[in-house]
This record gives structure tokens, C-alpha cells and sequence, in this order.
């Protein structure tokens, strides 16, 4: 099944067909897939970056700001609710005006509200400028994705998309690194300052390489009440993974809000079968293998957002380790992911998606049930292993469902279906924080009162009790100033054992997820529609 293609070869609204893959290449560098795909990962980089480089600058900016434990989770929480609210609509957007000037917006706004939140004096300038980032971001990450399939012909679009996912992969992972050194030795400021050279160096690249794709059925009306209705939904659902553990799973407010997004899925859905030119076709997951796609980002990111979240903790709080050094240790992970992202892609484009996605569920279980068996007293190589397991498990899954999601959906619709991947990753973290995190409470609620008392120390009235309880849960000893030494070692030792309980069980959780991702891997097939976008360009 193929398309007719249009391209604005300079951005200036002339648009001349496509040139199928085997015809005679265009001269320079504009539109040159490659050259495409390295300026889509500089942009696509800063969003991924921010994604986890901030968690290491938020009490840096609590203390310098006077800023409050809740104005710190709005730091992170409006990021993420402002990009998982805003992806599909952003995606739909560049399919209507052409995912390079989409891209080029979104990178330029990301850039200067990352500056704007370096030269912000209060918390609440830096809220709203990390809600605009994430606006900015939902803009860029579709685009990004809908440029590639218009750019490469189907043969080398599993190998970008590896490439792609190394650079999110790697940007995920590597945050914690960066922002280490970053607030170590500079600044708090520097950890945002620093996208404003990276965005300078995409958009310039942006302007120079990139042509604007678009499909000959690209829609040419919004469908206004679906955006409302289907945004609201997005808000209600992670807005209650976000508040889940403060608020509590069995909490009226919780409910009310897993409610109301099931309430308004079910009528966007309605609405969406009745409206002339939808957000997103229901027609679309009729492909059994698309919606495998999507079901498959949702757990492969429980899993690893999930996992990742108490592994820093884990690091950090148990071993004592600095952020820089506990990103140290996270490099396995990082190295088998930008290692084996372009392999899984390759590996795609002999084989077909299924055998590396099954392959890669797999392996993300047997890495996941690995760090379940983590002591405090583990060591380094041990360590290592399993994270360099789990990052040779995420590779292709990150790089399989992409290609079966946006290969199984037609050109016109590559911004929409970006944005599916994406928000399904989105949701995949928020739920595998919350869902993991309330498995953490549950243990350690379980289990802490039973150690204590086992250990002989003394005992702790309900206040007390709830109070170590929320300290154990990521790993730090509830030792009041001025106790003895032999009894704050025997509390160091109940709250890391009583911590390393929960992990243990939540990473089983997690593995259990990954099992059965590994079955919905079976349904996945190569995608029916990637022909129809790539060959711009002759490789």
C-alpha cells in the first residue's frame, strides 16, 4: 500500500512530488536522510534529556528558590502532564502544516523556555516555563518521527528509527550523569542553560537540512471537540497516576479522576466515529500489529521507568553513592542501549519485528527478576550485569514498537501516530512509578513494623511509624540527630533490609509485566504503510 508524497523543497510552499527510492538522488544536503536523522536527534535529545536530568537539580532549586516539597514535584509533574497531554494533538498538527516547521517551532520554544527557566528567580516562574517545555516538546517529538518516515525508504527505516531510539535511550539514561556534574560543579541554572546551545545548533541545522514532507491526504481540518475531549482525558488519567501515591489507590480523588479519563476515552471514541476528518481514525487500530505496538510501549516503560526509578534510590540511599557516581554505574545500561539500538534496527530490517521484540521482552524480564535478587551488599559487577541486561532488553522493543506503530499507520497520519508512541510511553511511566511505587508502600508498610521490633528497637507511636515508613520507601534511614551510633547503625540496617524488600518485590512486578509483554510481542508484524514515505533521497 503506497501514497503520493509532496515535498516543500525549500520551505517556501512549492512542493514537487516525491522521488521513489531508486531514482536518481538530490544534490546537496537538503532533505538527505541522514543528515535529516542527525538534526531530528539534536532536537529530539534536549526533551529526552529533560526527562530525568532535572530530578538531580530539584533540591538545588528547592533550597535556592525557598521553594516547597510540592512546588519541587510540579517541577517534574507539569513537565510531563503539559508533554503526555499535547502529543497527539502536536502530532496531528504537523501533519497538517508540515512536520518541519512543527519541529522547528517546538525546538525553539523548548530552547528559550529552558533559558527563561535559568534566569527565573522564583518557583513559580520556573512551573510555568517547564509547562511551555513541555508544550514545546509534545510539538517537537512527533515531528521528529514523521520526518523520518517521510525521509527514508522502507529498507533503512528500522536502522534510523535504532538510531532515534539510541539517542532517547541514551539521553533517558544519561540525565542523571549529566545533571550530577552539572549541579556539582556549576549550577542548578546550567542544567537548563545548556539546551539553548544544543536548540541553536538543531534549528540551524533545521533550516538547512530538513524539508517539509507531507502526505497527498494530509488532513486539512482540525477536529476541535476530539482535541478538548480526548486532552481532558490525557489530564484526568496521568494527573491520577501522578497524585496515586500521595492521595492513595483506594482514595475517592483518585478514583474520581480513573473515572472521568475512562468516561471521556469511551465518548472521544464515540465522537471520533462520527466526526468527518477525526484526530485519529479508529480505522487505525484495526492493525492488530499497531495496537500491539502501542500496548508494547506502555509496558516495556512500567518497566523501565518503573525499575529505574527505585534503582536510583537503590544507588544513592543504600549504597551511599553521589548522583554522578550512581550514573557511573547506570553506564551498562546506557552503553547496551546506544550499542544495541542501531543493531536491533538492523536485526528488524533482516527479520521482521517480532523475533528481536520477543527477544527483547525477554531478556527485559530475566534483567528485571536479576535486580529483584539486589542486596545491600551487592556488588558493582554483579550490578552491572543487570543493567547491561536490561539495556540489551529495552533496545529493541524502544526501536521495534516505533516501526511497528508508525509503519503500520498510513504517511498522513505519521504525526499522529508519533504521537501515539510517544504518549504511550508517557502513560507506560507514569503508570510504572505510580503502580511500582504503590508495591514499594505496600511492602514496606508490611513489613517495616515487624523488622522494627525484631531488631528491639524502641517503639514508635503512629505518627513516628508513618513517618519512617515514607523514609524507608526510597531507602533513607529515619535516624533522628543526637541517637547513638549502635542503634542508628541497627535503623540503617531494618530501613535499607526493609527497603531492598520492597524493591525486590516490585521489580518482580515488574518482570511480570515484561512476561506478558513478551506474549502481546507475538502479535506484532512489519509495518503494512512503510513504503509509502520514504525515498526523498537515494541512499
Amino acid at each position: 500500500m503506497t501514497s503520493q508524497t509532496t515535498i516543500d523543497t525549500a520551505g517556501s510552499g512549492d512542493k514537487a512530488p516525491v522521488t521513489p527510492s531508486g531514482a536518481t538522488p538530490a544534490k546537496g544536503l537538503r532533505g538527505h536522510p541522514w543528515f535529516t536523522l542527525i538534526t531530528v536527534a539534536v532536537g529530539v535529545m534536549m526533551v529526552a534529556l529533560d526527562g530525568t536530568i532535572v530530578a538531580i537539580a530539584n533540591p538545588a532549586i528547592q533550597k535556592d528558590l525557598n521553594a516547597s516539597f510540592a512546588d519541587v514535584q510540579w517541577i517534574t509533574n507539569g513537565y510531563f502532564l503539559a508533554l503526555a497531554v499535547c502529543l497527539i494533538t502536536a502530532g496531528k498538527l504537523g501533519d497538517r502544516f508540515g512536520h518541519r516547521q512543527t519541529f522547528l517551532i517546538g525546538v525553539v520554544g523548548f530552547a528559550a523556555a529552558s533559558g527563561a527557566i535559568g534566569l527565573s528567580s522564583s518557583i513559580a516562574l520556573v512551573i510555568v516555563f517547564r509547562v511551555l517545555q513541555g508544550l514545546f516538546g509534545a510539538l517537537l517529538m512527533p515531528a521528529a518521527l514523521g520526518l523520518l518516515r517521510a525521509t527514508f525508504p522502507a529498507e533503512k527505516l528500522n536502522m534510523a528509527i535504532g538510531i532515534w531510539g539510541m539517542v532517547i535511550g541514551a539521553s533517558t539514561a544519561g540525565g542523571p550523569i549529566l545533571g550530577g556534574v552539572l549541579v556539582e560543579h556549576v549550577n542548578w541554572q546550567s542544567v537548563f542553560f545548556i539546551n539553548v546551545p544544543v536548540g541553536v545548533l538543531a534549528v540551524a541545522l533545521g533550516v538547512w537540512i530538513l524539508l517539509d514532507h507531507r502526505a497527498e491526504k494530509a488532513p486539512r481540518s482540525f477536529d476541535i471537540v476530539g482535541i478538548v475531549v480526548l486532552s481532558v482525558a490525557m489530564f484526568c488519567l496521568v494527573w491520577a497516576l501522578i497524585k496515586a501515591p500521595e492521595w492513595g489507590w483506594g482514595d475517592g480523588k483518585t478514583w474520581l479522576f480513573l473515572v472521568l479519563s475512562v468516561g471521556l476515552f469511551i465518548g472521544f471514541a464515540l465522537w471520533e466515529t462520527k466526526v468527518r476528518e477525526p484526530l485519529i481514525p479508529l480505522a487505525l487500530f484495526r492493525s492488530v500489529s499497531l495496537s500491539a505496538g502501542v500496548v508494547l510501549m506502555v509496558l516495556m516503560a512500567i518497566a523501565f521507568m518503573g525499575g529505574l526509578f527505585f534503582v536510583t534510590f537503590y544507588l544513592q540511599n543504600v549504597h551511599g553513592m553521589s548522583p554522578v557516581d550512581a550514573g557511573l554505574h547506570l553506564l551498562p545500561l546506557t552503553g547496551m542501549m546506544i550499542v544495541g539500538s542501531p543493531l536491533a534496527g538492523a536485526a528488524i530490517t533482516k527479520l521482521g519485528p517480532r523475533v528481536p521484540l520477543v527477544a527483547g521482552m525477554a531478556f527485559t524480564a530475566l534483567a528485571m527478576y536479576g535486580i529483584s535478587t539486589l542486596e545491600t551488599d551487592t556488588g558493582s559487577g554483579m550490578m552491572s550485569l543487570w543493567f547491561a541486561l536490561l539495556g540489551l532488553g529495552l533496545a529493541p522493543v524502544m526501536v521495534g514498537a516505533t516501526e511497528v506503530i508508525v509503519g503500520n499507520a498510513p504517511m498522513e497520519l505519521s504525526g499522529v501516530a508519533g504521537g501515539l508512541q510517544q504518549s504511550a510511553m508517557q502513560i507506560g511511566g507514569s503508570l510504572g512509578t505510580a503502580v511500582l511505587g504503590a508495591v514499594m508502600a505496600s511492602k514496606v508498610d508490611s513489613d517495616l513494623p515487624g523488622n522494627w521490633a525484631d531488631a528491639g528497637l524502641p517503639p514508635l507511636t503512629p505518627e513516628q511509624a508513618d513517618q519512617a515508613s515514607e523514609a524507608v520507601q526510597v531507602g533513607v534511614a529515619p535516624v533522628e540527630q543526637g541517637t547513638p551510633d549502635q542503634i542508628a547503625a541497627q535503623i540503617t540496617g531494618v530501613a535499607h533490609d526493609t527497603f531492598i524488600s520492597g524493591m525486590s518485590l516490585a521489580s518482580l512486578t515488574a518482570a511480570g509485566v515484561a512476561v506478558v509483554a513478551v506474549a502481546v510481542a507475538f502479535l506484532a508484524k512489519r509495518g503494512e504503510n512503510a513504503d509509502a514515505g520514504g525515498g526523498a533521497v537515494h541512499i
